[in-house]
């Protein structure tokens, strides 16, 4: 008879956490997608503007997983003035032979913080000085700290700022960061101070105008934006992109639609029928694309489908050799 399991938030903590298993994972999704073999639909995008809230519903089958993961997530960003997160969800995971719910995976998005962060480091790792020190953070939220914590998996990083529009956030996002990570961290209102002398910056906010421009770029940074993740957020001045030396993309189709790419191309700084290289390619490649320490490199990191698979995956794996979940017969 089949049967399903069900994992709780606190089952899925115990289970899998942002470490350098969760960077390999997703790293190894980037480069499944490079094959070409990867199947995976645009995301469905369902926009509450009543409540300042969307719904992102992504998926992907991988050959060779035994099965495949559609995730439903949804965040409402005036929550927090009502005491509540602004992101939840849950993963649905099939058997990739029969279609059969295998387990149920309530998260409450902490499975997609795990693998957006891990996403962030993978970056970092083929992309970024591989002496890089300095962290620049742009967002003081959930998905910032874990940004932070995830660079300092693949990246000697020694000190690190965190901008926020709320200083007070920053402030106590710091203070939590250096305490956890034994590193400096400090609060800063100005963010162009943020940005300067960082050798690897990363933004992740919800942002629908720029937060950083073009003339805070120096020689030998990398950039990873993370919060453009619908066609109207925009974290990056377009002109980023005339000064960048290398773009890289998780997804093209899915930056030129709704990444910062989009936005380059709106503004006519870059052609819209040029090609970049995507993410997995460049893993795959096994060259690195920096070709010299002055470079300055950027990835547009929308979010796909195969890295929830990925994520959901090694989960249910898990559970099943911890035996961990509640089972329930179909």
């Amino acid at each position: 008879m089949p049967s399903m399991s069900i994992l709780t938030e606190s089952e899925l903590r115990d289970l899998v956490a942002l470490d350098l298993d969760a960077v390999a994972c997703v790293e190894n999704a980037f480069t499944a997608l490079a094959s070409g073999r990867v199947v995976m639909p645009p995301i469905l995008r369902l926009d509450i503007h009543e409540s300042n809230g969307e719904v992102d519903v992504k998926t992907a089958y991988v050959p060779g997983l035994d099965g495949f993961a559609i995730k439903i997530s949804p965040g409402f960003f005036d929550n927090p003035k009502l005491g509540l997160p602004s992101v939840n969800g849950l993963m649905v995971f099939f058997s990739a032979k029969t279609g059969m719910i295998e387990a149920l995976l309530l998260d409450n998005g902490y499975l997609t913080d795990v693998r957006t962060a891990a996403a962030g480091a993978v970056a970092a790792k083929h992309l970024s000085r591989q002496d890089s020190q300095t962290a620049a953070v742009f967002g003081a939220g959930v998905q910032a700290q874990l940004q932070l914590k995830a660079l300092t998996l693949v990246r000697p990083i020694r000190q690190a700022r965190i901008w926020g529009r709320h200083a007070d956030k920053a402030i106590a996002a710091a203070k939590a960061l250096s305490d956890e990570l034994g590193i400096s961290v400090t609060a800063v209102s100005d963010p162009s101070a943020t940005a300067k002398g960082a050798d690897i910056v990363v933004t992740t906010t919800p942002a629908d105008a720029p937060i950083f421009h073009a003339e805070w770029l120096e020689a030998g940074q990398h950039v990873t934006a993370m919060g453009s993740d619908a066609e109207h957020k925009n974290e990056l001045d377009p002109a980023v992109f005339a000064r960048a030396d290398h773009y890289v993309a998780d997804s093209l189709s899915q930056t030129r639609r709704l990444g910062e790419l989009h936005h380059a191309i709106d503004a006519g700084v870059v052609p819209a029928e040029r090609d970049f290289p995507e993410l997995g390619a460049v893993i795959a490649g096994g060259t690195p694309l920096r070709r010299s320490d002055g470079e300055i490199t950027l990835c547009d990191l929308t979010g796909t489908g195969v890295q929830d698979t990925a994520i959901a995956a090694l989960t249910v794996a898990r559970a099943e050799t911890a035996q961990r979940g509640t089972r329930f017969d179909a």
